[in-house]
């Protein structure tokens, strides 16, 4: 059975790429993280295009190879071929861009953990699984890593898989370019022409651009090195050309490249070409293995590609199904894709990985109604939200869906060591109480303080606000949160609004709703939604077309507590729980508020605490489940 649609194999590697652009690489103060190599990259790209995708590699057994096996789970990539190998490092790569003609790079690669991929790493049953098997060229420059590719190009054969290779010339990979020039994209060698000779009559699809065709052909002029590729496969021919483009040869090659079938190109910026290669043959592999004409899987391949050159990174830059067919239907705005508001909401909307469809939240980011309890001190308040977390961890126990929001401030060491158990992490940003709304000092007046948080907590923001707000508080606070809302977005991290209106007026079916689409009108579009129980099906329905209406990505809204009794919270669940976007609840002082102040006073131990505090969230997760359980009959 052919559970899966593509098997790439090759190389995979964490890439470190120069934030600062129009700098020598010598001159980079900082870097962000991705993943990489062009078979890892590829097999991201399809997953995010909706095919069932794996890669075969090896990664290190520490940090980098542990990131890169969670970072393609993340992007829903089969991870059965990738070998963890106990004895070599992950690849690393540093790049840099320049300008539009230059991307400086370096390779360390020095007996890495995806070079030393044998025969014994392919297994047939799960090449027999595959509808499609891609290689690309550098793992045929060692005998080693060639025997593992063709090993799995043969079972391919023999499974009735096809079988692509994306050429992938990096002079330096093959020993014939120094360190210094991984930038580098032809050296002649007789050598490695000849070896790619060797091996192109096991493809049905062949990639790359002019400069790779020559050194498949041996020869600088193009149509005679298409013609000498010809002469040794049947293989269906894709030449890229830059911005002319790319055409495609399935038979003869005639004697201009513009005779063969093309797809229509984009007017886009040069922002970045490194990846370009691997998004064009992501958005190629679409057409191609969906059945589509050439010049129909070219246009996706050439607008995958628009993505990548328009972007920062390589896998981060490209597009999830649902964008690209966006972009598809709308066009070209601007050039400078990532520039482009509505392009970029959906791209990050539509990539951000994760299941979060049921979220059961225990809220212990309270610093107020803390502070305010009999026996408080920093000290004991920080141990008790570190028994907030034993708590929610136990009630978790490893499952999905379960999560906390707690603060950095009081709760910094139940906050740390949240991180990488599993659960969803909300952290908040506002000054306790504070309206018009404040943040918290440690994020500075430009919210540069979200760059040092972790990647995996959700920026949590709390506005008091009404419709009948006057003009300048209303002014005053979405100018406050769209900075923070901006600033989230460019560390990476989810957005999540709470918005409670009925500390300051009256209430109705359309008070919330109301509120949901000012924020919107401000260019705020949160992840989540945190929203009070509404009384009414009205209430929820109108509010949640507001939110349908201006984000249908969103991730969906919670209900929160606001100290209500399990009673009060139950018949609130009953409502909401008809409504599936939204997911779920983040109560707190309900689960927290009598323990804490028995636990400060000294009247119960720790194991106590946690214990009542673990029944009690256990109770309310049941009560959600139970709820949702009766909406869905």
């Amino acid at each position: 059975m052919k559970t899966l649609d593509v098997i790439t194999i090759g190389r995979s590697s964490v890439d470190l790429y120069g934030q600062q652009v129009g700098g020598r690489l010598e001159d980079m103060g900082s870097f962000a993280k991705y993943i990489g190599g062009s078979p890892t990259n590829i097999a991201c790209g399809t997953a995010r295009l909706g095919l069932r995708s794996a890669v075969i590699t090896r990664v290190g057994d520490e940090h980098m190879g542990r990131f890169i096996r969670e970072q393609l789970a993340r992007e829903g990539v089969d991870l059965r071929g990738v070998a963890t190998d106990p004895e070599r490092l992950t690849a690393l790569v540093l790049l840099g861009i320049r300008d539009e003609d230059s991307f400086p790079l370096i390779f360390y690669r020095e007996n890495c953990a995806d070079m030393a991929l044998s025969e014994d790493d392919i297994d047939e049953d799960f090449i027999a699984e595959a509808r499609s098997v891609l290689a690309t060229g550098t793992h045929l420059s060692h005998p080693r890593t060639e025997g593992a590719v063709l090993k799995a190009l043969e079972l391919a054969r023999k499974h009735r898989a096809r079988t692509a290779l994306d050429i992938d010339y990096r002079p330096n990979l093959w020993g014939v370019a120094g360190h210094g020039e991984g930038e580098s994209r032809f050296i002649e060698s007789a050598k490695v022409t000849a070896k790619l000779q060797s091996v192109l009559h096991f493809f049905d699809l062949i990639v790359g651009t002019e400069e790779e065709f020559h050194i498949a052909g041996g020869t600088t002029d193009t149509v005679a090195a298409l013609r000498a590729v010809r002469r040794v496969t049947k293989a269906t021919l894709v030449c890229k050309r830059g911005a002319a483009g790319a055409v495609a040869f399935e038979g003869a090659i005639p004697d201009s490249l513009d005779d063969g079938e093309s797809g229509p190109g984009f007017p886009i910026e040069v922002f970045n070409v490194l990846g370009a290669g691997d998004g064009f043959f992501s958005g190629l592999l679409k057409g191609w293995l969906d059945g589509e004409g050439w010049p129909t899987a070219l246009k996706y391949a050439n607008a995958c590609g628009a993505f990548a050159v328009s972007r920062h990174g390589c896998t981060p830059a490209y597009p999830s199904l649902a964008e690209l067919e966006f972009f598809l239907t709308r066009g070209v705005i601007r050039p400078d894709l990532r520039n482009d508001p509505e392009l970029e909401q959906i791209h990050w909307a539509t990539n951000r990985g994760g299941d979060w469809s049921s979220m059961r939240v225990f809220a212990f980011d309270h610093r107020i109604q803390l502070e305010e309890m009999a026996g408080y001190t920093p000290e004991k308040g920080g141990a008790f939200k570190e028994l907030c977390l034993k708590a929610a961890l136990r009630v978790a126990d490893g499952r999905l869906g379960y999560g906390i929001l707690c603060d950095n401030r009081i709760g910094k060491r139940a906050l740390h060591a949240a991180s990488g158990t599993g659960l969803w992490i909300g952290r908040p940003c506002e000054w306790p109480g504070s309206r018009p709304l404040e943040l918290e000092p440690e994020l500075g007046p430009d919210c540069g303080g979200l760059q040092e948080w972790a990647r995996e907590n959700v920026v949590k923001v709390l506005c008091f606000c009404h419709p009948d707000d006057d003009a300048a508080i209303r002014a005053d606070q979405e100018a406050t949160v769209k900075r923070l809302f901006t600033a989230a977005r460019r560390s990476g991290l989810e957005f999540l609004m709470e918005i409670i209106p009925s500390k300051l007026g009256k209430m109705d079916d359309e008070t919330t709703a109301t509120l949901i689409r000012q924020f919107y009108a401000a260019g705020i579009y949160p992840d989540w939604w945190k929203l009070e129980p509404l009384k009414t099906r009205a209430a929820w329905a109108n509010a949640i077309a507001v939110i349908e209406k201006h984000d249908r990505h969103t991730r969906g809204i919670v209900v929160l507590g606001l100290d209500a009794p399990e009673t009060e919270l139950a018949a609130s669940f009953e409502v909401a729980a008809g409504f599936d976007l939204v997911r779920g609840f983040a109560v707190g002082r309900t689960i927290f508020g009598e323990v804490a102040r028995d636990w400060l006073d000294g009247r119960i131990g720790d194991d106590d605490a946690v214990t009542r505090m673990a029944e009690r969230y256990a109770r309310l997760c049941g009560i959600w489940d139970q709820a949702r359980i009766r909406a869905a009959a």
